[in-house]
Parts: structure tokens; C-alpha cells; sequence
């Protein structure tokens, strides 16, 4: 949750250097991350089979990404010119798509990585699986999660209603909420967001890792358990780097706003570790798309130099032909102009 402000009087809390910090980091991850997800998007939706394994998680995981990526121009202004001069409700919009973004994204990454395992460990199941089965269990998460986040947006909605006008995000105090609220916060976003989402990542890759040790299998076999320990290893990577960091301060972080601490060295080190957690937590942005990338053999090969030759051969072709038939339509309107002009009177 972004916000520094404490009750406890402790000079120097204010931490300066974060402006800087946010602002650079969302600048970086802006560009490639509107590409990157713009790209997979559009790869694949038009061009990889929906036959595939995980696509439609795939898909709602690059959904995710972009609504939180769009939200960043706003962030970037915030922390370079210091002052918000837009409406409130758009302040509360950003920050609720970048914990929207954050557990959407956990979740089907853990999607991705149970499916995977699932259907390499059960090959059978795999066969008779239905899309709309991944369409309802993505249409639950989005639910799920979205009703998960409005709490905070509650919290920061009310700090609002005291507020200046020109501050928001991390200038926005956090609402002093009871302990057991406090208690049951910690408890579902540690459980839910973290603790069994990177308990059956670990699994997943522990059992493919396993499949491939335990026996000898055709060269082709053990080319498919080689692809889903990759990409299985991926998502691990984009969960421990870009989500790890938050959710092992979030709860100090929480401690700190119920003013359990008195050290005040101790608060501004929590206070820093959870600004560059919050940054971390914004790169995986940039990093989901290396999962679509060595997930799918179809994906790496529209973006080859060569699949990308052919989509422009492509679309050439639909330009030429319409070019054409556009030409052979005026013609025929000339010809049936000077027919015209030349019937008796």
C-alpha cells in the first residue's frame, strides 16, 4: 500500500527521494511495457491457437498489465510536478488498477503454472479440457480480486475527503483502521496474494522438475516436461522478484501504521524497503511477456524477423488486392460512363 505518513512524531520520515524514484521507474517501465503487452496482446488474440494450453490466462495476464501500464502517465506527472490537477476519482482509479494489477497478475501466473504442470503430469485430462473452464475460473479471479482491492480504495477514498485537492498517491495519509481490521487485512492479502500462491508455483516446479529426473521418456516427451519446467521457472522468477519484496514488508509495513514501533531508524528503513518493493511490484509489467514469449513456440515465431516478414507480406497483400479490385471498380464505372455516351439518342 503506498503512503509514508505515521502518527508517531519521528523527524525525517518524509522521504524525498521517492518522488524521484517512482517517477523514474514508471517512466522505465512505461514504454516497454505498453509495447511488450500491446504486442502479446495482439499476438495472441489473432494469431496464436486458442487450442493452446493457458491461453486465455495468458491473455487476461496481458489485460492486467496494460490497465495498470495506461494508469502510469498519471503516477508520472504526480511525482515530477509535485501536485494533482486532475480530478479526485481518477487519483483513486490509478491506485486501485495497480493493486487490481498486482493480484490479478499473481493469480494467473499461478493459473499458468498449475495448468502447465497439471497437463504435462496428466496428459489425458489435458485432451478433454474446455476453454470455458479457463474463461470462468479468469472470470472469478477478476471478480475475486476486484472486490479483494476495494477495501483499500474505501480506506483511501475517506483520507481523500480531508485532502488537498493537489496531493494524491504516496502523499495520501493511510486511515487509521482497527486492529482486528488491520489482522484481517494482513491475513488475506498474505495468504491469498502470496503464501499459497508461491506454495503451488514452488509445487509446480518441484513436480515438473521431478517428471524430468524420475524416468527416461521419448525425445519428444522430454522436449514438451523441458518446455513447462521453463516457463514454470518463469512465472517463478516474475513472482519472486517483481511480488516476493512486498509482501515480506507488507506486514511490518501494516505494524508500523498501528503505531507498534518507536524506533524511528527502524520505521524510515521499513519505510524505504516498501517504496522499492512498490517498484519491483511495478516491473512485472515488463517481465509477464517473457512468459508468453517462452511459453509458446507460436509467439516466438511471429516475432521472428520472419513471422513478422510474413504478417507485413500479409498485409500487403490485403493492400494490394484492395488497390486492385478499388481499380478495377473505377474501371468498370468508366466503361459503362462511355457505353452510356455512346447509346443512340
Amino acid at each position: 500500500m503506498e503512503g509514508n505518513g505515521t502518527e508517531v512524531n519521528c523527524p525525517g520520515l518524509h522521504l524525498p527521494f521517492q518522488y524521484s524514484l517512482y517517477a523514474v521507474t514508471y517512466i522505465v517501465v512505461f514504454i516497454p511495457g505498453l509495447l511488450a503487452n500491446s504486442t502479446a496482446l495482439w499476438v495472441l488474440c489473432r494469431f496464436i491457437s486458442k487450442k493452446n494450453k493457458a491461453i486465455i490466462f495468458m491473455i487476461n495476464l496481458a489485460v492486467a498489465d496494460l490497465a495498470h501500464v495506461l494508469s502510469l502517465p498519471l503516477r508520472i506527472y504526480y511525482y515530477i510536478n509535485h501536485h494533482w490537477p486532475f480530478p479526485r476519482f481518477l487519483c483513486l482509479l490509478c491506485f486501485y488498477l495497480k493493486y487490481l494489477n498486482m493480484y490479478a497478475s499473481i493469480c494467473f501466473l499461478t493459473c499458468i503454472s498449475l495448468q502447465r504442470c497439471f497437463f504435462l503430469l496428466k496428459p489425458f485430462r489435458a485432451r478433454n479440457w474446455k476453454r470455458r473452464y479457463d474463461m470462468a475460473i479468469s472470470a472469478t479471479i477478476w471478480i475475486t480480486v476486484g472486490a479483494a482491492c476495494l477495501p483499500l480504495l474505501v480506506m483511501r477514498n475517506a483520507s481523500l475527503a480531508n485532502a488537498s485537492n493537489e496531493t494524491c498517491f504516496a502523499d495520501l495519509a493511510v486511515r487509521h483502521i482497527s486492529m482486528a481490521s488491520s489482522i484481517a487485512m494482513i491475513t488475506i492479502a498474505e495468504l491469498g496474494g502470496f503464501v499459497i500462491p508461491v506454495g503451488v508455483i514452488a509445487f509446480c516446479t518441484w513436480k515438473t522438475m521431478k517428471s524430468l529426473q524420475d524416468y527416461q521418456m521419448p525425445p519428444q516427451s522430454n522436449s514438451e516436461k523441458e518446455k513447462a519446467l521453463r516457463m514454470v521457472l518463469m512465472c517463478a522468477m516474475v513472482f519472486f522478484i517483481c511480488f516476493t519484496p512486498y509482501h515480506i514488508n507488507f506486514p511490518i509495513f501494516m505494524m508500523l501504521k498501528q503505531d507498534l514501533f518507536s524506533s524511528c531508524s527502524f520505521m524510515k528503513s521499513i519505510l524505504c524497503f516498501h517504496i522499492i518493493s512498490l517498484c519491483l511490484a511495478s516491473m512485472n509489467c515488463c517481465l509477464d511477456p517473457l512468459v508468453y514469449y517462452f511459453m509458446t513456440a507460436e509467439f516466438r515465431n511471429r516475432l521472428s524477423p520472419r513471422g513478422l516478414l510474413n504478417v507485413l507480406s500479409r498485409f500487403t497483400s490485403k493492400s494490394n488486392n484492395f488497390g486492385f479490385n478499388r481499380r478495377q471498380n473505377e474501371l468498370q464505372t468508366i466503361t459503362f460512363e462511355l457505353l452510356d455516351d455512346f447509346k443512340p439518342l
